[in-house]
Formats: C-alpha cells, sequence, structure tokens
C-alpha cells in the first residue's frame, strides 16, 4: 500500500508503533510536543537534512540502511561536542506513491541507530513531496562537561582521529561506477560505523577542539584551523590504506589518499589534545597543530579537492 493510500495519519501511527523509548524520553509522541529530560539543564541540538539524490539513491541503499545513515549524521555531531545523544526528531517528507513498507523499513534503521547510543526518537513530522527528504534533529546531553568546539586548539596540540576516513567515499565511487563490490567500501557508504563513544572519553579527557568528519578530514579540519586561527598539519604515514581500497583505487583509477584525506559520510571524529596526553583506546594520532593557518599534509597542501562542497 501506497502513502496516499494509508494517509499521513495512518502512516504516523504505523512508524510510531515500531518506535521505543529510553528513561530520558518523559512525553513522546502524540502531543504538539515532546518532552525530553535535560539533567545537565543545558541540551545540545544539531539538524541535518538528506535529500534523494544528493544524499542517497533508493536503487543503492535499502530503506533501513538509509534510516541508520540519516541517523548517524547527526548523532555523530552530537558526539563531536562531547555529548551523549538523548533524543531524534525526523521530520518526513515523501512522494504519494511510495511504499508504506519502505516508510516503516526507513524508521526501523532510524530508530536502531539512536537505540545504538541510548537515544530516542521522540517526535516530528511529515509532509507530501515529490522530492524525498529527510530531516532529523538530535539532541544531546554534556553530563556536567563543557562542550568541546572548534575554536579551541593551540599551537602544539596533537591531532587525533577516532573511526576511518575514506571507506564510504571509495563505496560511492565503487556505486557510481555501476559495480557492487568490494563489500567492505559498498557497506560503508550505505550504513557509516560511527565511534559515538570516543566524543564523550575525548571530552573527558581534555580536548581542546572536537569535529565529525562528514565533508572530509582535511575540509572539516580546515574549519578547525579558521576557528582556533592555527594550522594543522598531517602524517601521510598515519593513513593506512586498507587492501580492498588499494585495489578498488588501482582499478578505478583513483588516489587512494583522495578518499582518506577528503572523502566523507563516514563521521569519524577528529579532534585535538594538549601536548602529554596519552590518548584512549579507540584515538590515533595523524598529525600536530602549530602556528599559521590552513590545513597541510606533510607540510606542503594536499594536490586535490579537500572535500565536500553542497554548492560546488
Amino acid at each position: 500500500m501506497s502513502v496516499a493510500g494509508i494517509g499521513e495519519f495512518g502512516l504516523i501511527d504505523r512508524v510510531t508503533a515500531r518506535l521505543s523509548y529510553g528513561s530520558t524520553v518523559l512525553l513522546g509522541p502524540g502531543d504538539d510536543a515532546a518532552v525530553v529530560a535535560a539533567p545537565d539543564s543545558r541540551v545540545v541540538a544539531s539538524t541535518d537534512v538528506l535529500v534523494e539524490g544528493r544524499h542517497f539513491r533508493r536503487d543503492w541503499s535499502e530503506a533501513y540502511d538509509i534510516g541508520r545513515r540519516a541517523a548517524a549524521a547527526n548523532l555523530a555531531d552530537v558526539a563531536a561536542m562531547g555529548a551523549e545523544p538523548t533524543a531524534l526528531l525526523v521530520a518526513l517528507c515523501v512522494p504519494t506513491d511510495i511504499e508504506t513498507g519502505w516508510v516503516e523499513h526507513l524508521a526501523d534503521g532510524i530508530g536502531a541507530e539512536a537505540a545504538g547510543v541510548g537515544a530516542s526518537v521522540v517526535g516530528g513530522d511529515m509532509s507530501a513531496s515529490p522530492t524525498l527528504t529527510i530531516a532529523v534533529t538530535a539532541l544531546g546531553d554534556l553530563a556536567g562537561r563543557p562542550p568541546v568546539t572548534r575554536s579551541g586548539a593551540r599551537p602544539g596540540d596533537l591531532v587525533a582521529l577516532a573511526g576511518r576516513t575514506g571507506y564510504a567515499a571509495a563505496g560511492f565511487t565503487v556505486l557510481s561506477r555501476g559495480f557492487r563490490t568490494p563489500r567492505l567500501l559498498v557497506e560503508a557508504y550505505r550504513r557509516p560505523e560511527v565511534p559515538y563513544a570516543a566524543g564523550p572519553v575525548a571530552a573527558r579527557l581534555g580536548a581542546t577542539a572536537m569535529i565529525d568528519i562528514s565533508d572530509g578530514l582535511l575540509a572539516d579540519l580546515g574549519h578547525v584551523a579558521r576557528a582556533s586561527g592555527v594550522a594543522v598539519d598531517l602524517s601521510r604515514e598515519a593513513f593506512e590504506v586498507p587492501p580492498q581500497m588499494r585495489d578498488a583505487a588501482q582499478a578505478l583509477g583513483v588516489d587512494p589518499y583522495a578518499w582518506l584525506l577528503a572523502g566523507g559520510d563516514d563521521h569519524a571524529l577528529a579532534a585535538t589534545f594538549p601536548p602529554g596526553v596519552v590518548l584512549p583506546d579507540g584515538w590515533r594520532p595523524i598529525g600536530r597543530v602549530a602556528e599559521g593557518r590552513g590545513v597541510t599534509v606533510d607540510g606542503a597542501p594536499f594536490d586535490g579537492s579537500a572535500g565536500w562542497d553542497h554548492f560546488r
């Protein structure tokens, strides 16, 4: 049955019936707004929008994976502030001929990704639209800690990475060339593996700046460099090219470091730490902060695109 056949409120009933709610949810869907506990008295909030044909394709990914990916893009932003995610709000605009089951599986994916970090989907909105669009807002709790912003990096700080980069970008390239393997890369594009817990851990350890890598490591660290008024230099040796990526790059005629350094959508976390800090498990050093401006690799500008820009 299509969403036109079941109607807006019938679809809402079907979706909300599939959701579960954590202890921070004081009032879930069903009223004009939800009520979510904020023990810290501050709420971290972030939002992202995914548009079909721009951010995802239904012939490349199942509805469940698109849901996981939509939630991950927002939950990673909360983790990058050093906070723990608590709730999601989802606005969904769909063509009227889309199947109800597809929307239900999308909701399952969003709910599963949220539940994996202890968050809940607490509400949202639905509308008809010729273009399938998913807008997600994530809320988070700082647990008494100050937020870790982009503007705190200082010369001498260590630059470190939690998670992986380049895998999703490689998967996108593979899919765009009409292939479905290597599976490792394709699945990384369809469903990112985000190191959510690394964000609060870094905050507790005294990270001076942090950011979610959604548009590419060079581009996103460029935001940190600009906000902090510093330079960032990365070491190419810190990035190992996995065999599947090396083979795919050779077959497709791509420099694998273009994926590793400028590819987005893996939602790794990059942070800067004061000198002498022993990095926790899951974090690895990739460079240093220095006086100056911009981001370099082994002391020189990177030869290629720094990352994704929606308007270019």
